[in-house]
């Protein structure tokens, strides 16, 4: 359903290549790729995280729709489907064992409890910020190779980028509350130890999210795209991501939020 219409979009693209709607369309799908991406950073909600990401790669599909291809936009709707899938999924198992808790100050250490959906969690954040050889570095860098491809302006291009790095960003902050940071005696935990039913699911899902990016390329692809970059353009999508990691993983270190609020209550 939050798909739909970026595939009736993808479905009717034939009709409006070349409308002057579809610039306008490129400006409102990167600012909304930004915009979600800069709000998620800020977000204490898990679901809302989830949420904000999930629109953010939204207007990645757009505004490579918006821009003409519409085959690359299928593409990412289809492996982004598979790794959001799985994280929605593992998200709902984390807020159930949190006794329905969806503040992540208040999550901590999960990956000692529930170590299964922690390793689904992560390869499906992974996957999500385009990790080299994952499902979602497949179509993205695919699509952020193509609009270096093109003869757009610098805003786009830094739209584009920088909500790459973003998208780093905030999984890292993602994964260093619920699973660097300390256990932190939230008295109303609910540790069980896995949730066999949802397990089944979650390993297909995370087998198809490493797969898929690969497979779904040979599949729909009729047509090879060459892309002939310079060194630094190509590896930009790698820079990107490192600088995301290092500025989440330096942000989560400034322990602004992460104190132990139960401790703090002794005093």
């Amino acid at each position: 359903l939050v798909t739909a219409g970026v595939y009736l979009l993808i479905r009717f693209n034939m009709l409006l290549i070349d409308m002057f709607f579809f610039k306008l369309l490129l400006l409102l799908s990167g600012l909304t790729m930004f915009m979600a991406g800069v709000s998620a950073n800020y977000e204490f909600d898990l679901k809302k995280i989830i949420a904000l990401s999930t629109l953010s790669q939204l207007g990645l599909m757009m505004s490579i729709l918006s821009m003409g291809l519409s085959e690359l936009a299928f593409f990412h709707l289809l492996t982004h489907a598979m790794f959001k899938a799985l994280l929605f999924m593992c998200a709902g198992v984390i807020i159930h064992m949190m006794n329905d808790n969806q503040d992540i100050r208040y999550m901590g250490g999960i990956s000692l409890y529930i170590p299964m959906t922690s390793l689904c969690m992560n390869i499906s954040n992974l996957a999500l910020c385009g990790i080299p050889f994952l499902a979602g570095f497949y179509s993205k860098d695919l699509i952020l190779e193509m609009v270096s491809m093109s003869n757009l302006n610098m805003l786009i291009f830094f739209l584009y980028y920088f909500s790459t790095g973003l998208t780093m960003f905030y999984t890292i902050r993602l994964l260093m509350y619920l699973m660097i940071n300390d256990y932190n005696l939230f008295s109303i935990y609910n540790l069980y130890d896995e949730d066999y039913v949802m397990l089944k699911s979650m390993f297909l899902l995370l087998f198809m999210s490493l797969v898929t990016g690969s497979f779904l390329m040979w599949m729909i692809f009729n047509y090879p795209y060459m892309i002939y970059l310079p060194f630094n353009m190509k590896m930009m999508v790698i820079y990107v991501s490192l600088m995301g990691l290092f500025m989440g993983y330096l942000i989560s270190n400034m322990k602004i939020y992460s104190l132990n609020k139960f401790l703090m209550t002794y005093n």
